[in-house]
């Protein structure tokens, strides 16, 4: 998100960001119930009668529901979102690792400076 302030770049909160990894994965799950319900009605034959022209009906409409059609669709789909969701989760993780070295080598660098700055009062007195 935009920092306000003039100059600033952007603020990055991780809580949020995983708020928003948590909600990928969940579409990603509802995909996952659309691609099972796509390929269990690509199994059923529909019932349309016996005649040639109802048979070669139904055979085009398992195919459009079968893998080279609404299953191989959706579950193309599933599969780019679990590659961006693992992704997103690898690069959040990372971030927050990195955060966290730095804010502690900032929190020594500032312990060093502080010691650093009274020892330099303490022989100028």
């Amino acid at each position: 998100m935009p920092d306000e302030r003039p100059g600033r770049g952007y603020e990055v909160v991780p809580e949020e960001l995983n708020a928003l990894v948590k909600t990928l994965g969940e579409v990603a799950d509802a995909v996952r119930e659309l691609v099972a319900s796509a390929e269990r009605l690509g199994q059923r034959p529909p019932l349309l009668g016996t005649s040639p022209f109802a048979l070669v009906l139904a055979d085009r409409l398992r195919a459009t529901a079968g893998e080279a059609g609404l299953t191989g669709e959706l579950g193309a789909a599933e599969h780019h979102l679990r590659d961006y969701h693992r992704s997103l989760v690898s690069v959040l993780s990372g971030y927050v690792d990195l955060d966290e070295t730095v804010s502690a080598a900032l929190g020594t660098a500032t312990t060093v400076l502080d010691t650093a700055t009274d020892v330099a009062g303490r022989l100028l007195r």
